[in-house]
């Protein structure tokens, strides 16, 4: 400590009379080399670290700016895409209206044709119903006349003899002509 003392001490009392020498000190030229390193390096790097501070300087302020074009780029696209948004929404609203509409009018037409359907169904069940209730009936009378008529032969030939027989033959016989003159 008490040689850093005497270096400064030293360096105060040089005389000014144009000697030159060299100090042997090494702290004090130590000192002395580091400062004039230190005062060469901020003069002549002065320019260098300016020159490397404005490049930067001019790439972060481009970085800036490209990334405030991509922004507004992004932000145009965005909107596009939300008018699109918007257009594609009305049409599905659109369609989805179209096709509710469409849906009712085809359930519409189906029960009204469904309905003609039925109608017609019943229309066909009941004629059909009445054409077999006038066969059954026409046949309930076959067997009747049938009925009748056998038992009126029956009847007949048990009680008629032969002159009753040939009696009503000619009355019948007699109709019959009157019927031919008639014409």
């Amino acid at each position: 400590m008490k040689n850093v003392t005497h270096s400064f001490v030293f360096l105060a009392h040089w005389p000014s009379a144009g000697s030159f020498g060299l100090n042997t000190d090494i702290l004090a030229t130590n000192l002395i080399n580091l400062t004039v390193v230190v005062g060469v390096l901020i003069f002549f790097g002065k320019g260098v670290l300016k020159d490397l501070l404005d490049n930067r300087k001019q790439r972060i302020l481009s970085t800036i700016r490209n990334s405030e074009e991509l922004r507004r780029g992004t932000i145009e696209q965005l909107e596009k895409a939300r008018i699109r948004l918007q257009k594609v929404e009305l049409e599905a609203d659109e369609y989805r209206m179209n096709g509710y509409s469409e849906i009712e009018r085809e359930k519409a037409n189906l029960i009204n044709a469904t309905s003609i359907s039925l109608e017609q169904l019943e229309k066909s069940k009941n004629e059909t119903l009445y054409f077999e209730k006038q066969r059954a009936v026409n046949q309930v009378r076959q067997r009747v006349f049938q009925q009748a008529v056998q038992g009126a032969l029956g009847t007949l030939n048990s009680c008629l003899n032969t002159e009753l027989h040939f009696r009503t033959i000619r009355a019948n016989i007699g109709i019959l002509g009157s019927m031919e003159w008639k014409r």
